[in-house]
């Protein structure tokens, strides 16, 4: 197997993961301990703001390509197999949903219209 197929493969696992642990995180079932560390994973996983920021040559991804894998494993250790196996299937089910385009266009769309009329409403002479 090519290595940009496995880096492909491997990613599409982690992102499938990542949407497992927070499913994890949001189950009652989940050990407390594992649900702690899967919300702070996942959190960061999807947050803009990282520890080291990205425009750090080298060092700004360095904290996405160990941080996020670390906890990652760390969380699915702590959540019973079993339970690990559920939340994948259902994480699954999340990554083949297919994408509209359009969607995202109408959404985008709406942002920028919104922060027009408020960019104008503050511009205005009604203040």
């Amino acid at each position: 197997m090519a290595l940009a197929q496995r880096l492909k493969d491997w990613a599409m696992r982690m992102k499938r993961d990542i949407i497992a642990v927070w499913l994890a995180a949001r189950d009652p079932a989940t050990p407390l301990t594992a649900r702690i560390i899967a919300v702070a994973v996942a959190g960061y996983a999807v947050s803009p703001i990282d520890l080291i920021p990205d425009f750090i040559p080298v060092l700004g991804y360095l904290d996405d390509l160990l941080l996020v894998p670390l906890g990652l494993w760390l969380a699915i250790r702590l959540i019973p197999p079993a339970l690990m196996t559920v939340y994948r299937a259902r994480a699954q089910t999340i990554v083949d949903r297919p994408q509209s385009r359009i969607a995202v266009l109408v959404i985008i769309g709406i942002w920028v219209a919104m922060t027009a009329a408020v960019t104008a409403w503050l511009f205005s002479d009604h203040l």
